[in-house]
């Protein structure tokens, strides 16, 4: 299942889609951003797929968006110039649209996303760890903002640093593009567990998984769905569509299996048995 950037492998309900551009500390090429978008759908539309794990390969998580790419779209841009005609999309703004679109799949999609980091996470890794519902990082993490220092700006990821880390230090790190070690990682939410070895990483992320796995795969998708709603929403107006939706996960064949099962003293059937 693997494609030229990235390698996808899907094992008992887990699709990992690991970045594999270790020459370049996996920097987001518009290769790599597509081929990430029709993962993600094709694990969307799997319904054996329970949970994304995003990772890097060659002790990186992600170096940011591709500079050859960029440089592409500048002289694409030039020669659209020199013709002094107005020839379609800006292609600069258009490489940004893109990697904005693949932040917001991965922020919405139903399914849990984890993230492991270890190495350089800058940019557009730095989006990505922010979308994901569990952040786990090896000691040696090391995150940064470089957008300001190079004169450009940190646009798509925008709104989930703000998201992620709140108003006030989304801006710090952004003003100043401030390196982040992994204590301060911690410190500020931006990880949610810090390893001091691959073993122990390792070990974190199967149990994350297996807590995963053993909620139910709807209540799950459900609950994302609510919380995103939530946090832009006072608790008043969300009584009556929580009721409801609460409601419709009672009744589903989910909600009376698991119910089911925990008085029945026995584990639900979306489960993974053991081998």
């Amino acid at each position: 299942m693997s494609t030229p950037t990235i390698q996808v492998q899907l094992d008992h309900g887990i699709c990992t889609l690991t970045l594999n551009r270790p020459e370049v500390r996996n920097a987001m090429s518009v290769a790599m951003v597509d081929e990430l978008l029709q993962a993600l759908k094709e694990a969307e539309g799997n319904p054996a797929v329970r949970v994304v794990v995003l990772r890097g390969t060659g002790g990186h998580f992600c170096a940011g968006g591709d500079i050859g790419d960029m440089a592409q779209a500048r002289m694409k841009l030039a020669a659209q110039q020199a013709d002094g005609a107005n020839a379609g999309p800006n292609p600069v703004a258009a490489v940004n649209a893109q990697f904005g679109r693949l932040c917001l799949a991965f922020a919405r999609t139903p399914l849990p996303v984890v993230t492991v980091l270890e190495g350089t996470v800058m940019g557009g890794g730095f989006g990505l760890a922010c979308v994901s519902d569990v952040s786990l990082a090896l000691h040696n993490v090391s995150f940064r903002l470089p957008e300001t220092s190079l004169g450009i700006i940190p646009a798509q990821i925008a709104p989930f640093l703000v998201e992620r880390l709140g108003y006030a230090e989304a801006k710090r790190l952004s003003v100043t593009g401030a390196k982040v070690g992994a204590a301060e990682a911690l410190t500020i939410r931006l990880v949610h567990e810090v390893h001091a070895d691959t073993d122990a990483l390792e070990a974190a992320l199967q149990a994350v998984l297996a807590n995963i796995l053993a909620c139910g795969p709807q209540a799950i998708a459900t609950t994302k769905n609510l919380l995103a709603h939530a946090r832009l929403s006072s608790a008043e107006s969300l009584i009556d569509d929580a009721a409801a939706m609460f409601a419709r996960a009672v009744l589903s064949e989910e909600g009376q299996e698991g119910t089911g099962a925990f008085m029945q003293k026995r584990k639900p059937s979306w489960v993974p048995q053991a081998a």
